[in-house]
């Protein structure tokens, strides 16, 4: 089982969440998919999907090679839990988290439909996300498996809206979210909307981000990730030292070619945008704590030094998703760890602090 250590700030774990499936496409076997739960709950005692472009067929070839990817987390001669099947533990999905109705994020929610065991399950999503949803399920593309109505107990699937309001909105036992919209890039409709959601666990209060696509700031009409880090900076990274983000391009990448995505400078440079917010937050804290002088006159953003921003992510886990396969390519090399390496050597280099890992299909991750 490949599994994922804590970060060094926390002692005990709140989240366990398993990557289904991480990558950006074109390979449809690995598509943005985890399933996460309470650490001290059970799978079976119900699971939150987030995302849900891998599905069941996929669950199903992970758990060929490792039957114990949802067992307790001991030796391998103390485990003795029941071996589930993947139809299984999609029946313990209580609820779907979906950032954007593209298709990389989507098509295990759609193709499953007619066929998830259990209960009724919850789609959550911002508005238009869920319109674009209902595009697909409308008899045309596929049958209408879903509803808007509470009391249509005819299908299984029930939208259920998110808006972007700054509350936290329980969607699950012990798991509330926090909705932020994202720029994903222009179409011939204009601006495309993803989500990124503050996920957290009611009883401790910690949390971790999950990023949907997201282009990078700068080149946006509007930018909107810097809100997101705004309401992030207070938190680290004691309250909050995951973060899930994509990264769909190696170096090099240039901007017209970015379709709403991020290529490890400009992924660098937002974790750079996120800790310039954390070292405002952390000196206007120490002076408001103080009281012996005057606060200072409110800085720009780009006014600390690089000086300034030296581990101010310490603490702090940044995972790489949505890494877009080269199918073309002869090389054997994932061209995920291509992109991991790049991230990693440039937050070295700017001495940001943050740990760079790979969410890698089929890991469970301690959180």
């Amino acid at each position: 089982m490949l599994t994922s250590p804590l970060s060094p700030v926390h002692s005990t774990a709140v989240f366990d969440l398993v990557v289904v499936g991480a990558g950006g496409g074109p390979d449809e076997t690995n598509l943005s998919a985890y399933l996460v739960k309470p650490h001290n709950a059970e799978w079976e005692d119900g699971i939150l999907a987030l995302e849900a472009g891998s599905g069941q067929g996929t669950l199903a070839q992970l758990l060929r090679r490792d039957p114990c990817i949802f067992h307790p987390l001991k030796t391998k001669s103390e485990n003795t839990g029941k071996v589930h099947s993947a139809s299984d533990i999609y029946s313990f999905v209580r609820c779907f988290l979906l950032t954007h109705a593209h298709l990389d994020h989507i098509n295990s929610l759609v193709v499953s439909a007619g066929s998830l065991r259990g209960s009724r399950k919850r789609v959550y999503g911002l508005k238009q996300t869920l319109q674009d949803l209902e595009l697909v399920f409308s008899d045309r593309i596929w049958p209408n498996l879903a509803s808007w109505k509470e009391d249509d107990d005819a299908v299984k699937l029930l939208y259920s809206t998110l808006i972007s309001d700054g509350k936290y909105k329980v969607v699950f036992p012990d798991i509330s979210v926090r909705t932020m919209p994202l720029n994903h890039g222009r179409n011939a409709l204009g601006q495309y909307d993803s989500a990124a959601f503050f996920i957290r666990h009611e009883p401790s209060h910690r949390e971790f981000l999950f990023f949907g696509d997201v282009e990078p700031d700068i080149v946006a009409d509007k930018p909107q990730t810097i809100n997101v880090w705004r309401a992030a900076a207070p938190k680290i990274p004691e309250t909050l030292s995951t973060i899930f983000i994509e990264c769909s391009w190696p170096s090099g990448r240039k901007d017209d070619l970015l379709f709403g995505h991020l290529t490890p400078e400009h992924l660098v440079d937002e974790l750079a945008a996120l800790a310039t917010e954390v070292v405002k937050h952390r000196q206007t804290t120490t002076q408001s704590e103080t009281r012996r002088r005057p606060l200072r006159k409110r800085q720009k953003r780009n006014s600390l030094t690089p000086a300034d921003l030296k581990d101010a992510l310490a603490g702090v886990r940044i995972y790489i998703i949505h890494c877009k396969d080269d199918m073309n390519s002869d090389s054997d090399r994932p061209i995920r760890d291509v992109i991991v390496d790049q991230v990693r050597r440039i937050v070295e280099d700017k001495g940001l602090g943050a740990k760079i890992l790979a969410a890698e299909q089929g890991a469970r991750i301690a959180i």
